[in-house]
């Protein structure tokens, strides 16, 4: 099971380190590359078709501003595209956000609360568990891990 992780600035590393610290805790293989859909658009055709071929099932996106990336790739492929907005410039991540979400028909793009790459990277396992039961079994114990915390934690509080 293979993810891969783009975004359009070294300036996006911390954001989308959170993807990349959730694929290590679940063991998901994955690749991370700084792209643009500007700047690079024919090395970013060519990287995606080398993730296509080299067995990559889903891509995390993040972009901020315009936030073109996600959708630029999804357009390049028939993968799950999950956009990451990114919070920067005046208006704290939300024109990533709107410009991600908007996608047209047929070309959609997941899309997660902006600077949640996290979450991105949760979505991704749980397609990729879809295929991979050994996955499914990790996601399904940590949620009960989750639970069983939660509820010994909120016992018994007083006010």
């Amino acid at each position: 099971m293979k993810a891969a992780i783009i975004f359009g600035s070294p300036s996006d590393k911390t954001v989308m380190k959170k993807a990349a610290n959730v694929f290590r805790e679940t063991g998901v293989e994955f690749s991370v590359h700084i792209l643009s859909a500007h700047r690079l658009p024919e090395l970013l055709r060519e990287t995606v078709e080398k993730l296509e071929s080299g067995g990559v099932e889903v891509i995390i996106a993040g972009a901020g501003l315009a936030a073109h990336l996600p959708g630029v790739i999804a357009s390049l492929t028939q993968l799950p595209v999950i956009g990451v907005p990114i919070s920067s410039g005046g208006l704290g991540g939300l024109d990533a956000l709107l410009s991600i979400v908007q996608m047209p028909r047929p070309i959609p793009v997941a899309t997660v609360g902006v600077d949640n790459a996290a979450n991105a990277a949760h979505l991704a396992c749980e397609i990729l568990a879809l295929k991979y039961p050994d996955l499914k079994e990790k996601i399904t114990a940590a949620r009960q891990k989750m639970k069983a915390d939660f509820i010994r934690d909120n016992q018994g509080v007083e006010l």
